[in-house]
């Protein structure tokens, strides 16, 4: 019960922080894409103010055998660079700039009554499901040489 409430409190404060930072507006997004034109660098601000309190809770968790809730952290995935991961970014990049929404962006604006956002989601999660067919025939992932 203690992770659902950790869970609801973290997302609250999630959905929160997009929504004041106005990271759910879409022209918010493409303005930071936008490096050739009317630039908007206040994304770059919201990165950073989410990358300090994750790279701090990583250094503590490392020093830590287990979580708060006494749960084992899961193995830290590799950190190679693969042709999936950046087939998979360029298609995450190419659908943020079209549209001007991640994942997180989407969700709470679907929640506050964004139609576009709703379909976004809805394209996201059919191209999750189209995905995994994909992922299980592909060839095991080697990495890229540099």
């Amino acid at each position: 019960m203690m992770r659902l409430l950790a869970a609801l409190v973290a997302g609250g404060m999630f959905g929160a922080g997009l929504v004041v930072s106005g990271m759910t507006d879409t022209r918010a997004v493409q303005g930071f894409l936008d490096i050739f034109g009317a630039w908007n660098p206040t994304l770059a601000f919201v990165m950073g103010g989410a990358i300090l309190p994750v790279a701090l809770a990583w250094r503590l968790a490392a020093r830590r055998p287990r979580s708060l809730s006494g749960r084992y952290f899961p193995a830290r995935p590799p950190a190679a660079i693969t042709r999936q991961l950046v087939l998979g970014s360029a298609l995450f990049g190419a659908g943020w700039g079209l549209v001007g929404l991640c994942p997180g962006p989407a969700l709470a604006t679907a929640a506050t009554g964004g139609l576009p956002a709703l379909v976004f989601l809805l394209a996201m999660g059919a191209g999750m499901v189209a995905a995994i067919p994909v992922r299980r025939s592909a060839t095991p992932a080697s990495p890229m040489r540099t």
